[in-house]
């Protein structure tokens, strides 16, 4: 059996895949009913509380290409992307490899679905690889990471609405801190992360959790500013700092309804 062959032999149609479903509102084909099904809620449940889920998952897009850029104009020739999704457009390398031609990226993930599509993409690519893993062992990441990227340079490492998904606060922080050891100058982090800034209807964000206790990642977790700058600690935090994704580095003074009340936190740090 091929690798390609065992990947897709792990792939779950009941079980609704976070990947999926950010596919699904980006307006992606690669979902099954049951993804389609718990992004609806998703979709309804926001709409209730005052948001676009649709709308955060497309900011939150637009933001990793900000990033991708500004890291790429600023020396950076590698990129480790953790938890990156099924392929769409923009894709890091692709945002990467126009700034920089010869940039070289790893993309990282532990769903099946995004191991297989990923691979088919990227056959031609020979910059660009991905890695079987999880965010929750972040030395087994950097190793397999290892193979491709040579941590002596500057490397961005992107964790883009990813670690949501886990609950533990210590258990987060210390992901993070093993992602930067072995960052060095030059090097940037970057994160997005939801959030809330006015406290909405305690019932339907109980709602909100149990759809994505239902799926592959098991929680989803808000955090605050704070929470969001203390894992820039010691880093150059970028301006505009720690802002909703449609408000870093965005020459576009429209924001669509549904993104002021909440969705997610982006940043940017360079190791000093």
């Amino acid at each position: 059996m091929t690798e390609r062959e065992r990947s897709a032999s792990k792939i779950d149609l009941t079980t609704p895949s976070v990947a999926r479903i950010y596919d699904y509102l980006l307006g992606g084909k690669d979902h099954f009913p049951v993804d389609r099904a718990a992004a609806e809620q998703l979709v309804r449940l926001n709409e209730e509380l005052g948001a676009d889920v649709r709308e955060v998952a497309r900011a939150n897009r637009a933001f990793l290409v900000r990033a991708v850029e500004t890291a790429a104009r600023a020396g950076v020739r590698q990129f480790l992307d953790i938890g990156t999704g099924l392929p769409t457009q923009d894709n890091v390398h692709q945002v990467a490899q126009r700034v920089v031609p010869d940039a070289r990226i790893v993309y990282c993930d532990n769903d099946p679905i995004v191991l297989v599509h990923a691979r088919a993409l990227l056959a031609d690519n020979p910059g660009t690889v991905i890695v079987e893993g999880d965010a929750r062992d972040p030395k087994a990441i950097l190793e397999a990471a290892a193979a491709h990227l040579d941590f002596s340079r500057p490397v961005a490492v992107l964790l883009v609405a990813v670690l949501h998904f886990l609950a533990d606060d210590e258990e987060v922080a210390g992901i993070v801190r093993t992602l930067r050891e072995p960052l060095v100058l030059g090097s940037h982090l970057i994160v997005s992360h939801t959030y809330m800034e006015i406290e909405r209807s305690p019932e339907k964000l109980a709602e909100s959790y149990d759809i994505y206790r239902r799926t592959t990642s098991g929680s989803m977790t808000l955090r605050d500013r704070a929470a969001v700058r203390g894992y820039f600690d010691g880093l150059e935090l970028l301006e505009p700092g720690v802002v909703p994704v449609q408000d870093w580095r965005n020459d576009e003074p429209f924001v669509p309804p549904g993104l002021e009340l909440g969705g997610l936190l982006g940043a940017v740090g360079r190791v000093p």
